[in-house]
């Protein structure tokens, strides 16, 4: 499995941005697509994830309203749409994916065993 995140960038608050995560390796029925982010100096912070199949999305309670996750299965892309952007969203996004996954362990960095290398995203004030 390959996953290439891309799409950060420097942005002001209040912008909105669209990252992208183009999937590659395997057919992804049955796994779990996930954004987590990493500010520096903190832990990796769960974003949200989208089930592929069926393309149902679950969302961070700390973004839930801001962002949206989508998928294009004929691509194999799961995008990041973040809106009314804040300085403390910046950090480096990183896409992951695994098919091991469960409701209660979906929002756990362990379930995952395959990571993109990261996008920075910085806003500004």
């Amino acid at each position: 499995v390959q996953l290439q995140a891309s799409g950060g960038g420097l942005v002001q608050a209040g912008d909105s941005l669209t990252l992208s995560c183009a999937a590659s390796g395997r057919t992804f029925t049955g796994h779990v697509l996930a954004w987590w982010r990493q500010a520096p100096g903190k832990e990796r912070e769960f974003v949200g994830v989208i089930i592929w199949n069926p393309g149902l999305p679950v969302y961070a309670d700390s973004v839930k309203g801001r962002v949206t996750i989508t998928r294009d299965l004929l691509k194999n892309i799961m995008n990041l749409t973040m809106t009314n952007l804040k300085p403390e969203d910046t950090a480096t996004y990183y896409c992951a994916s695994d098919d091991q996954w469960s409701i209660t362990t979906m929002k756990r960095h362990s379930t995952y065993a395959y990571w993109g290398q990261g996008t920075e995203v910085t806003v500004s004030s």
